[in-house]
């Protein structure tokens, strides 16, 4: 039996419309898991027309590599090469450090996606003009040939730095990843062009280092436990996922008592789930809010003085570091000492729209009630000036003394993880030189013109502008970069960037804009290992459970060909396929890391591995329990409130020592609101994984694509619930229907990110892909993506 014919079967026979977990297979998931309002609760014994077990050959625990912060456990049931149905993890240890991995609606879904009609089915060339969508079919062997004869012509015409492998994931979040694949090729025939950092947390990973000198600011989900006061700052886990137990825990600690506030400019899932009180802000003025709460703090005589004499620097006068002002410091500002400005919470009810006595009982429970959890999310961070959110949030840790405490939280960019593994796939790239990822647009037209100003690093110039992209597994060449129509623009002239090979499921916006396209696998078609972003004691096995469809071949295998084609395939493998990778993997895992580490065998079996400790992880506890022996990784080996290094940069407007309020550009307090009077924010839908499942009609149904638009914001416009508008600023413009709902914030305009640009024949997206509609302007320190920065209006179309 051909590969095509059960697959071709499957899709012939129509289905009826039935719920979409008897489809799936699916079997009981708590409301949490993909969010409230999808009504996913179903009672397993009554499930109609469950398959017996005659109805498959055998149980495959896969996991899916997806960009997803979360990794659930996948259960395909194959039934002569074809997955015929999908479940999750069942299981109930009794172990409340151990919880069910089960997959939310995206998860239920997978079947759809490996069947999907409109999979890509084989190598395609372009034949029309860049960005027409007008491909052929082609041979593997043209593709790779191609590949590999552009990559030795534009290294050889304008040198490595020319080449470039854009930031993105996709379907390919594991061991090797098709960009690295791509990278390790390009480094082994004279090197690329490196980026840093990337879009999810761009701001807070280059900021919160300047507070504590790492990331790692985060404590394991199992320390909430013992927290009595948690706030979600710009948090929604029920749609995020950022790892598949942390709704567990966050349940749980409810459960025991403690309260959670969730500060959202929407009603989210996850204030729906678990929060005792939402509270409503403005987007780009959080740092307003954290303002007046230090300043309630501080001048209530709340905050722990103790904690921050010894373990802090800036915090007050006495304080400083050497040669800086005490008027610069935490507390003077806050007090506006030196602007003559209080940080009141009438000052910041003006601004952030919080009522003030709100904002002085969450500022009195937060420091009296210990110990308490601040989390932030990083939505909020995607704004001007973000770095100000996560520091600011962490300044709040701080004056509170909640730092180093079981059931507190240092706040900052919190990642924190115990699932260590070895990744054994290595690229070593001879070119030094890097750019922050979000700026690669600019590199495209302006990359010789670039400095150190912005963001360029390894050299004071580049030799020349981007001229080759490998977009592999991901949607960031179009439809998740900012500016859209400035993108396009820039990538359909074909003097620009020469050669675009994009990999993918589909033909996404991003494809239809390069030069080869490739068709991708799934998970279900490769072996991997799936660890959850960097939040998590736990990885999943990855099996593969059928073979590739159609000439679908994961990219691994592709750039082996490609290697060996410019003669450095041994140096691309060292003789080792992608089991082998992850054979490697568990066995260096064992010997390097971790001696209770299950063997290949043993994790195929299991198909999960619980990394087992006696306590919580706790962020810094090392440093709180003896500082002098385990300092901070800052300059001064203490938690720098005031930067020495920020202040020397000398651009304290936008870039001050100390965390504050900066009003936003294309924020409430930019005059441009008297023509785009709406604030316009996105956020990661239950129904997609940032753009991947856009094409699935059930999560459609699931989670319906449209705009969030308050009654006030619809009445002023004449708009009704239900209503097709058009969405525009200077930038672009899209048509959307539209949800008329309290759940968001008066003056803000919410469209779900991810949709897939749909322009028609005037260039007008009809999707609602909100990308259309925003900035390319970084953020003033890590350059880093703003996309919840912008203004817009709305009128009915």
């Amino acid at each position: 039996m051909s590969k095509d014919n059960p697959v071709r079967s499957l899709l012939a026979n129509k289905m009826q419309r039935r719920t979409f977990l008897k489809w799936s297979g699916a079997i009981g998931v708590p409301v949490i898991a993909g969010g409230v309002g999808t009504k996913l609760l179903i009672d397993k014994q009554k499930e109609e027309n469950v398959a017996s077990a005659s109805d498959w050959d055998k149980v495959v625990s896969t996991c899916s590599i997806n960009n997803c912060g979360g990794r659930c456990v996948i259960k395909a049931y194959v039934k002569d090469g074809v997955v015929v149905r999908v479940a999750t993890d069942t299981q109930e240890s009794g172990d409340p450090s151990i919880p069910p991995l089960r997959a939310c609606v995206r998860g239920r879904n997978y079947r759809n996606l490996l069947y999907h009609p409109h999979r890509l089915k084989y190598p395609m060339k372009r034949v029309g003009k860049r960005g027409e969508g007008k491909f052929e079919r082609i041979s593997w062997e043209e593709a790779i040939n191609t590949i590999a004869s552009e990559i030795k012509r534009i290294g050889d015409t304008y040198g490595p730095e020319s080449r470039y492998v854009n930031y993105a994931s996709g379907q390919s979040w594991g061991l090797h990843g098709g960009r690295n694949s791509a990278r390790k090729v390009l480094a082994l025939t004279g090197g690329y062009l490196n980026y840093r950092n990337d879009y999810s947390s761009g701001a807070g990973n280059v900021a919160t280092p300047y507070t504590y000198g790492t990331n790692n600011s985060g404590s394991s989900f199992d320390s909430l436990l013992h927290s009595k006061y948690i706030i979600l700052w710009g948090q929604n886990p029920s749609e995020m996922i950022f790892s598949t137990p942390y709704r567990e825990y966050l349940m749980q600690a409810k459960k025991n008592g403690a309260k959670i506030i969730l500060i959202d400019p929407r009603y989210t899932d996850t204030a729906i789930t678990y929060a005792d009180e939402w509270i409503p802000i403005k987007p780009t003025t959080d740092n307003a809010m954290m303002d007046a709460m230090g300043y309630v703090i501080v001048s209530e005589k709340l905050h722990d003085q103790t904690f921050l004499d010894k373990y802090c620097v800036g915090f007050d006068g006495d304080h400083m570091p050497d040669g800086i002002a005490k008027e610069e410091s935490v507390k003077s500002y806050l007090l506006g000492e030196k602007d003559g400005v209080a940080k009141t919470p009438e000052w910041a009810e003006k601004i952030c729209g919080v009522p003030a006595e709100k904002i002085r009982e969450i500022a009195r429970n937060y420091a009296t009630i210990k110990p308490a959890a601040l989390i932030q999310g990083w939505a909020a961070q995607r704004q001007a000036y973000g770095e100000q959110f996560m520091r600011g949030g962490a300044q709040l840790a701080c004056i509170t003394g909640n730092v180093g405490k079981l059931g507190g939280w240092a706040a900052g960019t919190g990642y924190w993880s115990r699932a260590e593994i070895v990744y054994p796939f290595k690229v070593e790239n001879p070119v030094k030189t890097s750019i922050p990822c979000f700026l690669w647009t600019k590199a495209v037209e302006q990359g010789t013109e670039m400095t150190a100003a912005d963001g360029l690093q390894g050299t004071d110039k580049l030799t020349t502008n981007i001229k080759m992209i490998f977009n592999m597994a991901g949607n960031m060449l179009v439809n998740q970069h900012a500016d859209i129509n400035k993108t396009t623009s820039l990538l359909e002239d074909e003097s620009k960037v020469e050669f675009i090979c994009v990999s993918d499921l589909f033909m996404t916006p991003s494809a239809k804009y390069a030069d080869i396209v490739l068709p991708g696998t799934t998970f279900f078609e490769r072996y991997d290992i799936g660890v959850p972003w960097c939040f998590g004691d736990y990885v999943v096995f990855g099996d593969k459970t059928i073979d590739p469809l159609y000439e679908c071949r994961n990219e691994y295998d592709v750039f082996t060909e490609v290697a060996e084609k410019l003669g450095v395939k041994e140096q691309f493998t060292e003789g080792r396929s992608i089991l082998d990778l992850v054979k490697e993997s568990i066995k260096r895992t064992r010997e390097e890391l971790d001696p209770s580490f299950p063997t290949f065998e043993e994790f195929r079996e299991k198909g999960v591995h619980h990394f087992k400790f006696d306590e919580p992880l706790v962020g810094f506890k090392a440093q709180i329990d003896d500082l002098e022996n385990n300092p901070f990784e800052t300059p001064s080996g203490k938690i720098e409130l005031f930067s020495k290094a920020l202040w020397d940069m000398k651009q304290h407007e936008e870039i001050p020592a100390i965390a504050k309020y900066i009003p936003s550009w294309e924020g409430p307090e930019d005059p441009l609101i008297e023509k785009y009077p709406l604030q316009l924010i996105s956020w990661h839908y239950k129904r997609r994984c940032h753009s991947t499942y856009d094409n699935m009609p059930w999560l459609e149904e699931a989670a319906k694509q449209e705009m969030w638009l308050n009654p006030k914001d619809a009445e002023k416009r004449g708009i009704m619930d239900g209503d097709r508008v058009q969405v525009f600023n200077e930038r672009g413009s899209l048509y959307i229907d539209v949800k008329v709902t309290t759940r968001i914030t008066p003056g803000v305009a919410g469209i779900p990110q991810g949709a897939w640009y749909t322009p028609d024949k005037t260039g007008v997206d009809q999707r609602g892909s909100v990308n259309v509609l925003t900035s390319q302007r970084p953020t003033p320190l890590a350059k880093s993506n703003p996309q919840l920065t912008n203004l817009v209006e709305v009128k009915k179309a």
